[in-house]
Order: structure tokens, then sequence, then C-alpha cells
């Protein structure tokens, strides 16, 4: 069994992304608690992203898990506009996997580089890791990046993830849930950006297919 099944499908589950979840245990994500959930209505390191960047947005640092490692091919393509496209998503699933590492459901990182359906999605499927106890380690590779422009002034992003050497791991033993590599290891992804107030691509929408004959190598 993968480290994921779909990491961030839209609140309505989409029927794949669904059956996905319910094919690993790391994936029913129901939040317990009652606090007011904000969001709602970049090159792989190991490192703590940087604060600031050259758009002069003051950014959130995200140090991701022990172990966990997240590759983004490509990372920039030389065009300034779908570069911040690339970059921030690339924050937004970086700050999905800080918060599961950290056990925080509704971490502020995750609401700056999100919103909507996206958001709503990441909640759910961070409070899984939590409820099962489990957090995420390994490699994951996300490749095939592509950026399109819509006339309403949104981003559209597909890519692909491979997942053949990520994995979960739980927390209180720290054992790793090594599993086989399948065709279900490949996923693809069809995202929906839109840039807030702040200049910020967030994520507001993400729909997946695992093992996609778009993504088999």
């Amino acid at each position: 069994m993968n480290r994921r099944p779909a990491l961030l499908a839209v609140a309505a589950l989409t029927t794949a992304a669904a059956l996905s979840l319910s094919a690993c245990g790391g994936g029913d994500g129901d939040s317990k608690s009652d606090d007011k959930i904000e969001g709602a209505g970049s090159t792989a390191s190991e490192k703590p992203s940087p604060t600031a960047s050259d758009d002069g947005i003051d950014r959130p640092e995200i140090e991701l898990p022990k172990g966990d490692k997240l590759i983004f091919s490509p990372d920039t393509v030389g065009d300034a506009k779908s570069d911040a496209v690339l970059r921030d998503n690339a924050n937004y699933l970086r700050a999905v996997d800080e918060a599961i590492g950290k056990s925080d459901p509704k971490s502020k990182t995750v609401a700056f580089y999100s919103k909507d359906s996206a958001y709503l999605g990441s909640v759910d499927w961070i409070s899984g890791f939590v409820k099962d106890g489990t957090t995420v380690t390994g490699t994951v590779r996300y490749y095939d990046r592509k950026v399109t422009f819509s006339k309403d002034g949104s981003a559209g992003l597909t890519y692909c993830a491979d997942e053949t050497k990520g994995y979960t791991k739980d927390v209180k033993t720290q054992k790793v849930n090594v599993t086989k590599a399948t065709k279900k290891s490949y996923v693809a992804y069809n995202d929906r950006l839109r840039k807030n107030d702040k200049g910020v691509w967030q994520t507001t929408r993400s729909m997946s297919k695992r093992g996609s004959e778009v993504c088999q190598p």
C-alpha cells in the first residue's frame, strides 16, 4: 500500500478519489475539532522554504517531516507567471506533508496556499493520518507539470506523482510501511489555482486518478 491514495480530493470526493481513499488506511479523515477552519468558502528540499521570495510576499516556512522528500519536475519553465503557479502549488503539497508530520489538520500554512474544496479536502486528508497515528516518509516525485491559463484568470495545473518510494510510517513505533510498487503507485492530478489579493496562487480544487495510464512509466 502506498503512502497516499489520492493526496487531495475535492470536499465531495470524486468517485476515483473516494475509491483510492478507501483502499488505504490513512485517509478516511474526519476532523473532530470544532475550531473554525481557516481558508474555507518550489525546488524540492528537506529544508524549510524561505519566508520571503522575489515577489516580495512574506511566505511561511515549511519543514517537511524527517525522512520525507518531494521532488518537482519541472521546477520552473522560464515563464514568470507559470513559474509562480508551479512554485505555489509545490509549496501547497509541501505544506500538506508538513501538517501531516505535525498532526495539524488546520495548518495555517496549508490555508495560506489553498482554499475552498482543496483546503477542505486537505483538512480531511491530514485528519486521517492523525486519527491513524501515521505520518509520511520516503520520496515522492511530481513530474510532467504543465500549466495553462483560463480567461477567468485562474490557472490549471496537470501533473503526475510517482509514489513508488513514498510510504507511511507509524508515529509511535516509527515502523515504515514499505510496500511493493504497482500500477496504482502512479497518480494523475488536475488542479485549479487562483491568485489571491496577496499574490499567492492558491490551489482551489484538486482532483486525482490513481493508476492513470497517462502517468505510467
